[in-house]
């Protein structure tokens, strides 16, 4: 008989997979577990979403063609650039656009994703700004 103790695999700190192939192992019926030792994605804080917002409107504003707006935050140290993505369509009769960011704070990056519309002035209003979820 064996018996197999498993000590503090729920305490975090851990990552196993449980298809008995080992952690490297391919194919969809793999099972990873992970714990906190495993970095999160940064989360921006309030006023580095405000600079991401600005390079957002800039770029759009700018409105040229396969550009990028770089944007810095000195008091957090964050940094990115603002990308806007396909062509302009029409919601609810205003021009709009979505856009990825690039978001690095220290040795994280992330994403984050946006959707803005023109407003007044050819200024461009942003609607959404929030983390990216990989479909």
């Amino acid at each position: 008989m064996v018996t197999l103790f498993l000590i503090g695999a729920s305490s975090g700190g851990c990552s196993f997979s449980r298809d008995g192939g080992g952690v490297f192992s391919k194919g969809d019926e793999s099972e990873v577990v992970t714990g906190s030792i495993l970095a999160e994605e940064p989360v921006p804080t309030e006023s580095d979403m405000a600079f991401a917002r600005t390079a957002a409107s800039d770029v759009l504003t700018k409105g040229q063609k396969d550009t990028s707006q770089p944007w810095a935050n000195p008091e957090t140290g964050a940094y990115g650039s603002v990308t806007p993505l396909a062509q302009a369509y029409t919601n609810e009769g205003r021009t709009c656009r979505d856009f990825l960011a690039s978001y690095v704070n220290g040795r994280n990056e992330s994403w984050l994703q946006g959707a803005a519309c023109q407003a007044g002035h050819g200024r461009w209003e942003i609607h959404t700004l929030k983390p990216w979820k990989r479909g």
